[in-house]
């Protein structure tokens, strides 16, 4: 042994690993080629980081400057080997990257193995390769030397419980100088993968565009490159087919599915970069991470830097690719990313061109655009309150479920059905669009046909509260502030009834009534001009938050305390039973509906009322009362 002499030390998995590694052990995915992908992907990231840091400490390279990954069958040890010479790993590393998930989403990717198909897309999605090679070894060793250091270690597992780590054995040590050699003892049903051709066959398909040579190692010890490690971005256009970015995206982006969209064009003049830039169909595993981080890799004359860049606005950090920069130093620090002109350019003009794209399908394509903002329309939202500059553009990219049908529609469609007199784009945001529809303060909006906007996503209580507007037409919410349909003739004049309604003079004595009888329970009581058939409502002053986005702070101890407005439909039978209970002297009457009217509402807003015991009492009392009296 090398190293401190030491023995191996037993070590168990974290839980979530030994699960996966349960369901990799017993896998029957037909499509197990994935295994030696993730694999060769790993050694990629590798070498990028030993010449990313060998810029620095050029040391790191000293006596083994060869940059590649090595693939070794032994058909009679039944092992296959890959090997690179890229950054390595410490004990601790191995311990750290081979015996836990750091994967937010780990168990939601452990949810979703269910069957061949759809854990197959999601060993890509959820970046835990490695343990892959478990659907077709019995056992791996790993052995592995960090750049610079003078030992090298090993990790041993079998795909149970746990695994060992011990320092490697001079023989082991002797032939890893730096890097990481991964030995699979593969399963029977696993031979295939010590065929040569059979390894070809995978490199060409699913890791051709790798920048490092990947070389097949054969039985006389030569070695033979098997792949173009050719920077596809830095190709012609004309010289790539359709499957060449659909196998560049996947091992890009570490995924399985097509991509939507490809953006692939050069940037020359004052600065010069290649992009090529890939919009998913399905969702990545991180986009809800919190950290809201993209992941464009960024190149410096084909030397891999970072995917750390931010080089496009949060809100499109679905997007997948490459940005490859020959101006940009090689020694980029992340004060630099965030600093250097240069870097702020290609973030605007990524944005750009992205949205244009965007832009291009919504026109050009409508059924690739629909798929695209049903993945990530809600992640494209947050743009609307983050970025002022595009908003407008987001806003015509932006689809919404209405009270139109079920489709979803666009502000330019919304515009384009605007009711005589109507001069505002009105919406209404909530959870659930079935709840929405069913919401009382659309009645007013129905009664004259008046298309709604129905916002269901977090996000929407947020971007709304900024001044938006579409082709002149400022956004209105239906549950804050005052909203007057006077002006927008009803579909059937039988609907207005306003001729049930009292006096103004007996409207304003109900009104006080209920705020009498409420106290500060609200803000404020006042006869309604959304409501056409329920009794009552409950909506936000038009300087406080939206109801929605009051519920949502303060589900998060955020909330501001301020209370609703009550709004009645002064026509209604329990507004008009108050105001002849207010008439007849009967105080307890007038106090117990008024209370039904503000539990009511925010029942109809889909809360419970703040004392359920006794809205059932009051409830309970007017129901017998009814009953009795055969009313």
């Amino acid at each position: 042994m090398n190293g401190d002499g030491g023995s191996a030390q037993a070590h168990q998995f974290q839980a979530e690993v030994a699960e996966l590694l349960n369901l990799m052990v017993h896998s029957v995915y037909s499509e197990t080629d994935v295994f030696l992908r993730e694999l060769i992907s790993n050694a990629s990231d590798a070498l990028d980081k030993v010449r990313y840091e060998s810029i620095a400490k050029p040391e790191l390279m000293a006596g083994n400057e060869k940059l590649a990954i090595q693939l070794k069958p032994d058909a009679v040890a039944k092992t296959l080997t890959i090997s690179d010479s890229g950054i390595g790993m410490d004990r601790q590393e191995l311990i750290d990257n081979l015996g836990t998930v750091a994967r937010s989403g780990t168990k939601a990717f452990l949810k979703g193995l269910n069957d061949a198909k759809e854990g197959l897309g999601l060993i890509g999605q959820f970046g835990v390769g490695f343990y892959a090679a478990f659907m077709v070894a019995d056992r791996i060793e790993v052995t592995s030397r960090r750049a610079g250091a003078p030992d090298a270690w090993v990790w041993i597992s079998s795909g149970g419980a746990g695994f060992e780590v011990a320092p490697a054995s001079d023989e082991q040590a002797g032939r890893v100088p730096r890097g990481t050699e991964i030995v699979l003892h593969l399963k029977d049903e696993a031979a295939k993968y010590l065929q040569p051709f059979e390894l070809e066959r995978v490199v060409r398909t699913y890791s051709d565009h790798i920048l490092f040579p990947i070389e097949l190692v054969d039985d006389k010890g030569e070695a033979r490159q098997v792949n173009a490690a050719s920077a596809l971005w830095q190709r012609s256009k004309s010289e790539v087919k359709p499957e060449d970015y659909t196998q560049a995206y996947r091992s890009i982006a570490m995924a399985f599915d097509e991509p939507a969209l490809t953006l692939h064009y050069k940037v020359e003049g004052r600065q010069s970069y290649a992009v090529l830039l890939f919009v998913p169909t399905t969702p990545p595993f991180d986009l809800a991470d919190p950290g809201r981080k993209g992941r464009v890799k960024l190149y410096v004359r084909r030397v891999y830097i970072t995917d750390d860049a931010d080089l496009l606005p949060a809100y499109l950090r679905f997007v997948r690719g490459v940005v490859d920069s020959e101006d940009l130093p090689l020694n980029l620090s992340r004060e630099m990313l965030q600093n250097n002109p240069q870097v702020v350019q290609i973030r605007s003009g990524l944005a750009t061109r992205v949205i244009g794209e965007l832009e291009t399908a919504a026109t050009k394509d409508a059924d690739t655009y629909a798929k695209i903002w049903a993945a990530f329309g809600p992640v494209m939202k947050e743009g609307l309150y983050e970025d002022q500059e595009r908003r407008s553009q987001l806003l015509a990219l932006a689809r919404f479920a209405t009270t139109n049908g079920d489709g979803l529609r666009s502000l330019k469609d919304y515009v384009a059905g605007l009711k005589p007199n109507q001069t505002e784009i009105y919406y209404l945001v909530g959870e659930g669009v079935e709840r929405l529809k069913s919401n009382p303060k659309l009645e007013a909006a129905r009664a004259r046909g008046v298309e709604v906007l129905l916002l269901t996503d977090p996000i929407d209580a947020f971007w709304t509260t900024l001044p938006q507007e579409f082709d002149g037409k400022p956004l209105k919410s239906l549950s804050q502030g005052d909203v007057d349909f006077g002006l927008i003739p009803l579909l059937d004049k039988a609907e207005d009834k306003a001729g049930q309604k009292a006096t103004a003079e007996d409207e304003q004595a109900i009104v006080t009534a209920v705020k009498e009888s409420l106290g500060d329970k609200v803000s404020e009581v006042r006869a309604s001009q959304r409501l056409t058939e329920s009794a009552s409502c409950l909506v936000a002053s038009a300087q406080g938050r939206d109801r929605e986005l009051e519920r949502l702070l303060t589900r998060q101890d955020r909330g501001s305390g301020a209370k609703p407005i009550l709004e009645l439909n002064m026509g209604h039978d329990l507004v008009r039973a108050l105001g002849a209970a207010r008439t007849a002297g009967r105080p307890e009457d007038v106090s117990d509906l008024a209370c039904l009217l503000l539990d009511q509402a925010y029942i109809l807003d889909g809360e419970v009322p703040s004392d359920p015991s006794a809205f059932a009492r009051r409830l309970n009392a007017f129901v017998v009362r009814g009953l009795r009296t055969g009313q």
